[in-house]
């Protein structure tokens, strides 16, 4: 599956293989079971957050990864927000730090 990633006025394509995507599912039951207890979002501390900003803490983790040229970690958190936003096409995560003004398109 491929998720693209806008920022810095690009669009970048994040292929990630089915078979990754199954075999992370563990990975990501544990970041829900880890998020669920609390993030920090920015600014904001949410104390649990609901599944589109548990998506958009993903982005945000996909967006350092890409930034570090991880590939495997951009790939593992792609998996988690189209296994959980099956529609999603296409997200533009905030480079600002505001998290929850991170944006998904299922265009």
């Amino acid at each position: 599956m491929k998720l693209e990633v806008c920022f810095d006025d690009a669009t970048y394509q994040v292929e990630v293989p089915e078979v990754m995507m199954t075999e992370s599912a563990a990975f990501y039951d544990k970041m829900d079971s880890d998020m669920k207890q609390g993030w920090q979002m920015g600014m904001e501390y949410v104390e649990s957050p609901d599944l589109l900003q548990r998506c958009q803490i993903a982005a945000d983790k996909l967006l350092t990864a890409m930034e570090n040229e991880n590939q495997s970690l951009a790939q593992l958190m792609a998996g988690y927000i189209l296994l959980r936003l099956p529609r999603v096409r296409s997200v533009t995560p905030d480079i600002t730090g505001e998290i929850l003004n991170t944006v998904f398109d299922d265009g």
